[in-house]
C-alpha cells in the first residue's frame, strides 16, 4: 500500500481519538484500532514511515505504534 495513504488513514484514526479528553485513552484507542484492524504488512509499513521520521504523522499515531511495539516484546 502507498505509504502516504497509510499515513492519511492512520491520521484519520488519530483525529477521531484526539477528541478523547484522556490522552492515555486516546493513544490506547489508536493502538487498539491499528492492532486489531490493520494487517501486519500495513503496520510494518507504518513503522517504517515513523522510523524515516515522517513528520506528517499525528503524534497519537507515533505513540500508539510505540505502544503496540512494546506490547509485542
Amino acid at each position: 500500500m502507498n505509504p502516504q495513504n497509510l499515513g492519511e488513514m492512520a491520521n484519520r484514526i488519530a483525529d477521531f481519538f484526539a477528541a478523547e479528553p484522556d490522552h492515555a485513552e486516546a493513544v490506547a484507542g489508536v493502538a487498539n484500532h491499528i492492532d486489531k484492524f490493520w494487517e501486519p504488512r500495513m503496520q510494518k509499513q507504518l513503522r517504517a514511515c515513523i522510523e524515516r521520521g515522517d513528520e506528517s504523522l499525528h503524534p497519537l499515531v507515533i505513540e500508539a505504534m510505540r505502544q503496540i511495539a512494546d506490547a509485542q516484546v
